[in-house]
Formats: C-alpha cells, structure tokens, sequence
C-alpha cells in the first residue's frame, strides 16, 4: 500500500467541482461521478503509487474532477488535455477555486496533441467519449494518444463490451492492459433525446502498462 488520502475525503473534495454548463452531445460530454473518479484515483495511488509526485495527464480533462484529484493525491505535476474551451474554462475555475497550484489545462484536439508532449509523463489517466455513432473509434484514439504521451502506464475506462477489442488494439500498440475492476457508471439524463433519468453503463476500469 503506497500513503493515500482517505478515500472519503477525496470523494468529499471531487463533489465540489462544478460541471458541464451546456454539455456538448457530439463530445460525448458527461460527468465523471465523484465516487466513481475517487474509488478509480484512490486505486491507482493507493495500490500502485502511480500519482504521488509524478507527472500526470489527464486526457479528454473536461471540468478537471480527475486533474484535481490527481493534485490533491499529491502529483508533482498535473496537464489537462481538452478540445472545448467552455469546459476548459470551468475547468481553470475549478482549479482556482479547489486552490490546487500544480494543474495546467492545454486546449487542444486528441488528433492534434503537439509531439512536445509526447512520452512527458509518467501516468495517463483518462474517462475517454465511448465512441457514440457520431465518434465511432474515438475511444480507441483516445488509448492511442494516452500509451504515445506516457513514458510507463495509462488508467481508462471503456465499456465492458468492448473489453476484447480494447486488449486487442493496446497489444497493437505495445501495452498490456489489464482490467482491475468492474464499475457501474452511473449516467445521468443530460441531453433532451434522454428518456430514462439515469442509466448505469458497465465499464471496465483498464490499467496499460507501456513495453
């Protein structure tokens, strides 16, 4: 076991972050619960010491619940990486206001990240988009560019169901992943075409090691 906050307390600190204003569909813009992003974070410190004064990203960032718990764990060093300037700029705010000092968010489109960044980090963590029919294919992008920005590991989450084809494509890539839990994502309604209040998602919270 490797020193950890206490994981009630870090789902304390992550129910404090403000979310999405107008969530955008086409981004696949949802909330990353605070039990679900403390109980992934809590994990990956805890068992493994992957974020306690090491250089983290977070792809696909959002409003920065997985940045700033990174920051709070103790990361020496936390890069948010987001397309939408909307949810950057809830994000740089949520940052000043949990008043953690060690985050930066970078604007930019998973295709694009500048190859300054690339191998700069030591842990990816990441709740990419699942791929809807509007991003078909994102998701595995999303492990694409996390395995090229880590120099050691990635931590993801992606749908159960595809749980073959994402071992698949990170053997392809020169990783090993392996699934460390079965989570139920619970997805509230957010958009209009919703009809149920919330549907839980089985996902599989992956960590890749880089080879």
């Amino acid at each position: 076991m490797f020193p950890c906050l206490k994981l009630r307390h870090l789902e304390e600190r992550l129910q404090c972050i403000s979310s999405f204003e107008k969530p955008k569909v086409l981004l696949e813009q949802y909330v990353t619960p605070a039990h679900l992003g403390s109980h992934v974070l809590y994990t990956i410190q805890s068992q493994y010491g992957d974020i306690g004064g090491r250089m983290v990203a977070d792809l696909g960032c959002g409003c920065g619940a997985l940045s700033i718990g990174a920051a709070v764990l103790g990361a020496g060093l936390v890069t948010g990486f987001e397309i939408d300037a909307d949810a950057l700029e809830t994000f740089r705010e949520n940052v000043e206001e949990q008043e953690v000092g060690n985050v930066d968010g970078v604007q930019c489109d998973v295709n694009v990240v500048p190859k300054r960044f690339s191998k700069m980090f030591d842990t990816v963590i990441m709740n990419p988009p699942f791929g809807t029919k509007h991003n078909v294919g994102i998701d595995m992008k999303f492990l694409q560019v996390g395995l090229d920005l880590s120099q050691d590991v990635v931590y993801s989450l992606h749908k159960t169901s595809t749980r073959s084809h994402v071992l698949r494509v990170a053997e392809s890539l020169g990783a090993k992943g392996e699934v460390l839990a079965e989570l139920r994502y619970d997805l509230p309604s957010t958009y209009k075409f919703h009809k149920k209040k919330s549907v839980d998602i089985e996902v599989d919270f992956f960590r890749f090691q880089v080879e």
